[in-house]
C-alpha cells in the first residue's frame, strides 16, 4: 500500500555559531575553564542544512542507504533481457545527431495510443537505455507505447548537464513530431523518470518548448521517482567530483526554480528506505508546486528503497506502475 500526501517543509533554523565571553575568573578555576570552553575538535562544521560534509557525502550515495544496490541494478537487466526475450527487439530511431541520441520503442497495439517516455537514471553516468526495457509489457498491454530514452554522460561532457537537458528535451520534441511513425498521439505524451532521470524529468516539464518547435503542453503528464529537483546541495556533495555546475547551470537545472513553466500534472514517488536528501527533495519540490498552486501528488512507498521503487513501473498494480496508468488514464491491462 502506499500513501499520497501533499507535504510542506519547515526548514530548521541552523545556528552555526557559538557565543563566547570572558568571566572573571579566579586562576584556580582558569584550567577548568579553558577545558570546559574550549572547542570540540570533533564537531564538524554545517554544510547543508543540519548536515556536516560526510553526512551530506552520504545522502547523495544511495549505496549507504541500499545494501542490495548492485542485486537490484542487475535485476533490471536480467529482466531486460527476459522481456526481450518476449517480445524481441525494440525499434529504434535516432532524435539527434550523435550516436547517443537514440531511442527505443516498444509500439503497443491499440492505434493512436497515449506515449510514456522514460527517462532513466544512473547518477548522469551511464547511458544505457537497454536495461530499463522490463517495464514494455506492463506498459505496452495497457494500451501505450513505450519510449526509452539514450542520451550522453557527464563523463563525456567533461561533467556539464545542460548538454544531457538538451538531449532529452529533443528527444520528447521529435516523438512529439514523429509519434504517427509507429501509431502514437502526440497529444498524450507522458514522461517517467527515476533518480538523475526523474532530474532530468523535472528539467523536461520546467522547459519553455517554443525554442523546440513543440506546444507548450507538449507534455501532459509526469511521474517523477526519487528525483532532485534542486541542484544546491548535489553541487554542495561528494558528485562534485564529477559534476561541473556553475551557478547558471544549477538555477537553470533546477525544477522547482521555475514553478512557473510547469503546466502539467506532476506526481512525486519516493520510497521510505531511502536517503533523508531524496526524501527531502520530493517532500520540498510537492511542497513548492502546491503553494505555487499546481497539480501534485506525493506518493510514499513504504518499505522500500531507491533502486527497488522504481521496479515496480513493470507491476500495474505496483506503486509507480499504477501511478503511471492513472496518470494515461489507462486501466490494469
Amino acid at each position: 500500500m502506499i500513501g499520497s500526501t501533499s507535504v510542506t517543509i519547515n526548514r530548521r533554523t541552523l545556528i552555526a555559531g557559538v557565543v563566547g565571553g570572558t568571566l572573571g575568573i579566579t586562576a584556580t578555576q582558569s584550567a577548568f575553564a579553558d577545558k570546559a570552553t574550549a572547542p570540540d575538535s570533533s564537531v564538524k562544521p554545517v554544510v547543508w542544512l543540519n548536515m556536516n560534509q560526510q553526512e551530506l557525502d552520504d545522502a547523495y550515495d544511495q549505496t549507504k542507504y541500499a545494501p542490495n544496490a548492485s542485486i537490484v541494478i542487475n535485476r533490471y537487466s536480467t529482466n531486460s533481457e527476459e522481456t526481450t526475450k518476449r517480445l524481441g527487439e525494440p525499434s529504434y530511431f535516432s532524435y539527434g545527431p550523435t550516436a547517443a541520441e537514440r531511442c527505443e520503442i516498444y509500439p503497443t497495439t491499440k492505434p493512436n495510443a497515449p506515449i510514456l517516455i522514460y527517462i532513466h537514471g544512473g547518477a548522469w553516468l551511464i547511458t544505457k537505455a537497454k536495461d530499463y526495457r522490463f517495464p514494455a509489457e506492463a506498459i505496452i498491454n495497457a494500451g501505450a507505447h513505450y519510449v526509452i530514452l539514450d542520451f550522453t554522460t557527464v563523463t563525456a561532457t567533461g561533467g556539464d548537464l545542460m548538454p544531457l537537458a538538451e538531449q532529452t528535451r529533443r528527444a520528447v520534441a521529435w516523438v512529439a513530431k514523429n509519434a504517427a511513425r509507429f501509431g502514437g498521439d502526440p497529444n498524450r505524451i507522458y514522461i517517467c523518470g527515476h533518480s538523475s532521470g526523474g532530474h532530468l524529468g523535472g528539467v523536461v516539464v520546467s522547459t519553455d518548448w517554443k525554442e523546440y518547435g513543440a506546444p507548450p503542453d507538449v507534455v501532459k503528464g509526469a511521474v517523477l521517482v526519487s528525483g532532485m529537483y534542486d541542484l544546491k546541495p548535489v553541487r554542495l556533495s561528494s558528485r562534485s567530483r564529477y559534476l561541473n555546475l556553475t551557478d547558471e547551470t544549477e538555477h537553470a537545472l533546477s525544477a522547482q526554480r521555475h514553478l512557473a513553466s510547469i503546466n502539467c500534472p506532476i506526481t512525486l514517488v519516493y520510497g521510505s528506505f531511502e536517503t533523508p536528501e531524496f526524501q527531502r527533495q520530493s517532500r520540498d519540490f510537492a511542497a513548492a508546486l502546491s503553494a505555487a498552486g499546481r497539480h501534485v501528488t506525493l506518493n510514499v512507498v513504504k518499505e522500500y528503497n531507491h533502486f527497488e521503487v522504481v521496479e515496480s513501473l513493470a507491476n500495474p498494480y505496483g506503486a509507480v506502475g499504477r501511478a503511471t496508468l492513472s496518470m494515461m488514464r489507462l486501466g490494469t491491462p
